[in-house]
This record gives C-alpha cells, structure tokens and sequence, in this order.
C-alpha cells in the first residue's frame, strides 16, 4: 500500500491527464476543460449544467475557487481538490488495491467526511481530497515526525512553511476523526489538542510554522500515542497506549477518576501507570527502569517498584484482605513481582525484590548492563538470577486477528520488556543477538506454524553458542507443530501467567528438520517461488494443497474476509467442496512417481488424489493423517532399528509416528471428502512408505505446499533429506497437559 503522500499527489496529477474538470465561476456557470498533452495546456469547453456535472464519471471533480487563470489549475488541483461519492469510491479501491469495495461502508465513510467543512455549498455532494488522505496517513503505519510532516505540507497551500490557524483546525479535525474510529474518548483529546496549539501559537501570530507543528506534535504525548508510537526511545519512558477501563481507575498525576463511555485514559504497558490524556504531558513520574547503569549493580537485588493504585477489589498478598478503594489511589503494586499491598502493608514489607512467582523467566534490571551496539542491535552483559531460565519472547502481532497485539502488551508487562521482540518490527535478529551470550535460556514464539518456522530458521544461521528449546502459544489458524507439541489448537486468553509456568515445568523433546530441494524440469517455465527450503511439519502434492493454494489466493486478494480463525475455516470448507466437485487432481498417480531411498512405489493399486510427505502427526489443524497404532502392535519394535526404508503394508500396519526418528511418513489421499473423515477420526489416509529419504518426479504442473504455504509448480523433481548442519531442533511440550 503507497504511503498517502506519494499517493496523493500521484493521484491528483493522474486525473487531468485524462479527464474533464468542471471549472465553476458565477458568470459562466459550469464548464469543462480539458487537459491537452500536446499543447500542455487546459483547453476549455461548451458550458454545461450543474446537473450534467454532478451525474459526471467516478473520476468528477470540479475547482472551488474562482481562479480565472486555467494554467495554475494543476497547483491548485493539488490544493483543493474535491471528488463526490463516486470520486470517493475509485480512491479508496486505488488506495487500497482492491478490486471492489462495499457500497454502503463506501457511502458511511463518505457521509463522515462531510462534516469536516459543514460551511460549504455542496457539503451534501463532495467532500476535500487531501482531508480524505490526511485521515488515512493517520490510521497507517509509520514514524509520528512523518506523519505531522505530510499533514502539516499536505494543507501548506502556497508551499510557504506557514499554516494558518483554519489550516491547522482541519488537520485536528481529522485527527479527532481518527481518533473516534479508534474508539478514544474524542472529549478527553479535544482540550489535549487545543492546548497544544496555544502553546505552539506563543506569539499569538495566527501563524505556525513546520518547526513549531513537529516540536510541539513531538512533544505531545496523547497525539504521538494517536500517530502510533510503538516502541519506548528511552530507559525510563512510558509505553502508552489508549485504553478502556471496564472500572473505576485513577489518574497517578493528579489522582481524581478518569471519566467517559471509551477509551478514558493512557496506560503505560510496561508498568500500569495510568493518566488522563492532559496529564500525560505534566511531567508524570518515570516508567521502571529496564536495566542498571553500573556493572557494579548486576547481581545486586533491588527494592521493590511500587506504582500507587488501581488495586481496588484485589486482595493483600500481605494480609489477605480485599484493598478497597476510598475514592482515590489506593494500594500498591510491584512492577517485577506482581506483588499488591495496602499502602501500610508495603511499609512492611522487605525491600528486597525477588521478582516473585514468574522468578525462572524474568531478567530483572540488576541483571542487565548494556554495553555496545554492534549492526545496529544491542550487545548487553548480562548476569541473570541462578538457577533460573530466562525466557526471550518473539510476538508476530498480526497472527490470530488482534491477539497477537494484546499478548505483547502483556508480557512486556510480566516480563522485562527487554525480554520481550515484536517482531513485525525488525524480525528475530536483535532478540536473538541481545541473548547470544547466555548460556541457559527458553525460547517462547508467538505466533502460527510459520513464525516458529521463520524462528528455527533464524537460529540456525544465528550461528549461536547454545541451541535454545522452543516452546509454542499458538495464534495462528492450523497450528499443527504446537498440537503435537500439546500446547492446544489455538490461545484462547487464558492467563499468560499460568502459560509461563507451563514452560517452567515443560518436558524437551527433539522434532526431525528436513532440507527440500525443488529442480524444475529443462524446457518448462518458473513456477512460483518455492516458499521454503526446509520442511518442519509436512509436504504436500495434490487435492489439499489445490485447496491451500485456492484460499491463500483468495486472502492475497481480500484479506479483510480472512480476520479471524473461524473465518479461515469457513473458507476452508468451502474451498475443500469446490474441490470435491472439481476433483482438480483425480488420477494423480499417472501424473508423478515416488522413490524412496531409491525403491520405487507402486502407485497402480491406489486411486490417488493428493500426497502427503510427514514430519509430525498433525496437518490441515489436527488431522491425523498416519492414524494412531495400538500399544499392543508396536510391542519389541522399540529397542529395534528401523531400516532406512519401509514399505510393506503389513509391516506399516504397525509402524508408530514420531517427530525425532529421523523418518519421513508417506501417504496418499483419495479425495477431499476423505479429508474431511480423516479430521473427524472416522478413517486415516493410505500409508505407503516410511524413509530417510524421498524423490518426486512429476510430470504436469501440480499444486505443492510446504508447512502450509502453497505454490503452483511446473513438472519439476523433489528431493528430500535430512542434510541440514542441524538436523534436529530442541522443542518444548507441556506433556501433563490435556489437549
């Protein structure tokens, strides 16, 4: 998606290159004029009617000011412009390269665009262009400073760095439009703002220039928290963000309750401290610390953090006894042990923080002195309690809809925020580098099956000193690696606490990593990219990767249809029926052959629609395809040796799955209603081989998956061994728990 500035101008200097505008003036009426590449200049029509004009094409737009000189309408284009609801929506599907966009959210999107210049003669029909892209500018992703640049110049008509103050009231005015779609509390931020510009206007010249508008936006805590301010700059400074209180709570600053029916005030994630918007800027008092600034402080327990308040209802980890609230701040909590106490009891309590039960994963600030940046990341000694594990967290914010964000925001509370990488912002490397030099330390990935693989992936060329285990929260839609694992199909918001101690008590367990390798055949054109090299959960030709393929192309083209878990799977079921009806891979058998460690299987006895290659038993989000084997058949086969390959079906009969036995499962589907029994348990698909190693050759273009990525591939050969520098990874799985 461009970002709006360059959006919008491309946008405005498109148009009068191929359409008409409609220039009003109060003695001509309505007249068209139209660009001439040749001349390079606006050539001028008949007059028309105004009704004529309104019923333009989606492209309409006419000027609003009665400049009567037709070669500084390209300028003035780029200033003024106005585009009616058909305008309105060819923006929107330009802007957010879409093919379609629902007519009635289109028409309620516009109608709120017209209260920002409610004096206009045509407010009812058109609405400003660069209001329009101001809006959204505000709502993407980006640095705060560039986004008050681009609004700031966005209304600069004549380019001059000045801005008037009915200039600068349309740029609040927008930001008050995004902030209600938001969901803030528009009362709180409307006397934040206004403040802002009088402090901004000190000479009272009715004028502000770019250097005021970004120093005083920079230093405004609410708008930089509204323009999207993600990350802390500094050690001391709050993470706000805008949040609703489902109960009475209070302002640290100036202690009276934050009042409203939304989004009432600014908690700080990392440690709870909570403000009004306008207190925000008052100096609040500093957030915790991360980390000591002498190395002489490492090792050294410190006090406790108390922050005041917001502990209403809870009871006293001292005395037992409810803390109530008495219409201000009452009670105390501890940023690193979690700790609540009434504020006597606090007093009483030993100023030495042992961060509480969540002890075996945080690396407290005494344990952290930051020493250098080598390529940009952090190198830190550090020196973490004994005897404990530290957990280095990776978040991919945007799995599982909006859960990805809210579990960030939590552990960087639970834990050290140190601890915890988002990482939409900068990928696994700086977390990765901040722990390279701890020798005894977990790792927690969440996110779905293809963040953990993108994790394994990046610790192997991290070339680290230790191989860390991986332990799973899944938040993804299938999340096979984390059902084998028994972490469960999917988070549901249970408390992360109880998530963490699940991992202090988790068992290792080793999972097989294996390198494929995909040659297409001489004379054939590329396929699409191959998504992977290495295969951590399974491969797959045929009917279900037909069905993959058919709803990753669909959500590439309407993502807003794919924002959630049990959509994803709606879709999925109905891409599975299409397919049923297609059958766009019957006789699959005829279309490629399978060896295993160089013995040929025999494909003629089955009728085939799909292959699957497996490296764990779970696939399509928790079909078993291999089935399970009964206790009593495997009996005498586990001190035994499995040969490299295994293909007797009476012998397969009785052959178990496992994820660190350095063997690869084979077996066929028959269809997509087969599938759908496999799910449900009622049958389990063919087996056919068992083997260290597997070579596909195909002989027509066939759809393939790898860890449920899917590619259309031309005739091509398959190769896949376990010759990876580190053919197998360390896992972590709670083994006690229930699915």
């Amino acid at each position: 998606m461009p970002f709006p500035f360059v959006f919008f101008f491309s946008f405005v200097t498109w148009l009068p290159c191929c359409d008409i505008i409609y220039y009003w003036s109060s003695s001509a009426g309505y007249q068209p004029w139209k660009w001439n590449n040749v001349n390079k200049k606006w050539v001028c029509g008949s007059p028309l009617s105004r009704d004529y004009c309104l019923s333009a094409p989606a492209a309409y737009y006419h000027l609003r000011k009665t400049d009567s000189s037709p070669d500084r309408w390209t300028e003035s284009l780029k200033q003024e412009l106005c585009i009616n609801e058909e305008g309105f929506r060819l923006f929107l599907k330009t802007y957010l390269e879409v093919e379609d966009f629902p007519v009635d959210l289109c028409q309620r999107l516009f109608r709120s665009f017209q209260n920002s210049e409610p004096t206009q003669e045509d407010s009812a029909k058109e609405v400003f262009l660069k209001d329009v892209s101001c809006y959204f500018s505000l709502l993407e992703d980006g640095q705060p400073r560039d986004k008050l640049e681009f609004a700031f110049k966005l209304y600069d008509r004549d380019g001059n760095g000045v801005l008037d103050s009915s200039e600068v009231d349309r740029i609040i005015a927008q930001m008050m439009h995004a902030a209600d779609y938001l969901g803030w509390d528009v009362s709180e931020l409307r006397p934040v703002l206004k403040d802002m510009m009088t402090a901004i206007d000190a000479d009272s010249s009715g004028t502000v220039s770019l250097e005021e508008w970004v120093e005083g936006g920079m230093n405004n805590v609410p708008l930089l928290v509204l323009l999207g301010l993600k990350v802390t700059q500094k050690d001391g400074q709050h993470l706000w963000r805008m949040k609703h209180f489902n109960k009475p709570v209070y302002c640290n600053v100036c202690q009276s309750m934050l009042l409203g029916l939304r989004k009432q005030g600014l908690c700080c994630t990392c440690c709870k401290y909570t403000v009004h918007g306008r207190c925000a800027n008052r100096n609040p008092a500093p957030c915790t610390r991360t980390y000591v600034k002498s190395k002489k402080e490492t090792g050294v327990y410190q006090s406790h953090d108390w922050v005041s308040g917001n502990c209403d209802s809870r009871k006293c980890d001292k005395c037992q006894k409810k803390i109530k609230s008495f219409g201000g701040l009452t009670g105390k909590h501890c940023v690193w042990c979690h700790t609540m106490r009434h504020d006597e009891c606090a007093d009483q309590e030993p100023t030495e923080c042992t961060c509480g039960l969540l002890r075996d994963h945080i690396l407290p600030p005494w344990a952290i002195y930051p020493v250098i940046k080598v390529q940009n990341y952090p190198l830190a000694y550090l020196n973490p309690v004994p005897n404990t594990h530290p957990l280095l967290v990776f978040v991919n914010p945007k799995s599982g809809g909006k859960q990805g964000e809210r579990v960030l925001h939590k552990f960087q509370y639970l834990l050290n925020p140190r601890q915890v990488y988002n990482l939409s912002s900068g990928g696994p490397g700086p977390g990765l580098s901040f722990f390279r030099s701890l020798q005894d330390y977990r790792i927690l990935v969440c996110g779905g099956d293809g963040t953990v693989g993108w994790i394994l992936d990046a610790i192997d060329k991290a070339n680290l000193l230790v191989r860390p285990p991986v332990a799973v929260l899944p938040l993804g839609t299938g999340n096979d690696l984390a059902r084998c694992l028994r972490w469960g199909g999917g988070y549901d918001g249970e408390d992360l606490s109880r998530i963490l101690k699940d991992i202090e008590g988790s068992s290792q367990v080793l999972m097989d990593r294996w390198s494929v390798q995909v040659i297409t055949d001489e004379n054939e054109e590329k396929g699409d990219p191959v998504p992977y090299e290495i295969i951590n959960n399974y491969f797959s030709i045929g009917v279900d990767a037909s069905i993959a393929h058919r709803f990753h192309t669909m959500r590439e083209k309407h993502p807003q249809k794919f924002n959630s878990r049990m959509k994803n799977k709606l879709w999925y079921f109905e891409f599975a029926t299409s397919e049923t009806i297609s059958a766009s891979c019957k006789k699959l058998g005829e279309s490629l052959t399978i060896e295993c460690c160089g013995t040929p299987l025999d494909l003629s006895g089955v009728s085939l629609e799909g292959v699957a290659v497996l490296n764990i038993p779970s696939m399509h989000g928790g079909s078993n395809l291999w089935g399970e084997t009964k206790k009593g058949d495997t009996k005498g086969q586990a001190t035994q040796e499995e040969p490299d390959v295994i293909i007797d079906p009476e012998i397969l009969k009785v052959t178990s799955q496992d994820l660190s036995d350095r063997r690869l499962e084979v077996v066929g589907l028959e269809g997509a209603m087969e599938m759908g029994q496999i799910y449900t348990g009622l049958k389990s698909a063919v087996r056919l081989a068992k083997t260290s190693q597997i070579t596909i050759r195909t002989t027509k273009a066939l759809p393939m998956q790898i860890d449920g990525e899917p590619w259309m591939q031309p005739p091509c050969t398959v190769n896949t061994t376990q010759t990876l520098p580190f053919p197998s990874r360390s896992l972590m799985g709670p083994y006690f728990r229930k699915m």
